[in-house]
């Protein structure tokens, strides 16, 4: 089972840093403006721009990253040598998504990503994707320690 969701979690971590690797090189999907998808995908009320093409691909490289963990996870008892950096790098990954997906559901939050459709895309799908993926973490690194 633990393969399982291993293989769903770098699969989906995947598909969000090719995400952000498209946006980075100016792909606009799944909107048809520049606009359109600061309101989709950022949801300041401050943004203007996209965020640059670099830090776009910077944060495409650190999803990509995470990707990888979960397989990382599913080895740690074959690597004793690297086991507690495994351990530890998959505690503060999901650390991040854990912390990523309460904060959707903050006043805090929602006062700095008001703008519609990221609002209420944020509280329906964004946000407790990022707790699945932290519970899928929290999974691997039980059955790992």
């Amino acid at each position: 089972m633990t393969a399982v969701i291993a293989v769903v979690l770098t699969l989906l971590l995947a598909v969000i840093a090719g995400l952000h690797a498209y946006w980075g090189r100016g792909g606009l999907w799944p909107a048809a403006s520049e606009q359109e998808l600061i309101a989709t995908v950022i949801g300041s009320a401050r943004a203007r721009r996209m965020p640059s093409p670099g830090l776009c691909l910077l944060v495409a490289l650190a999803i990509a990253v995470t990707a990888a963990w979960p397989l990382l996870l599913i080895q740690v008892s074959g690597a004793a040598a690297m086991r507690p950096l495994i351990l530890f790098g998959g505690f503060a990954i999901m650390a991040v998504f854990l912390f990523r997906g309460v904060a959707g559901y903050l006043p805090a939050w929602q006062r700095l990503h008001p703008r519609e459709p990221f609002a209420s895309n944020d509280r329906r799908y964004y946000s407790p994707l990022c707790l699945l993926i932290a519970a899928g973490y929290a999974i691997l690194l039980l059955q790992g320690s």
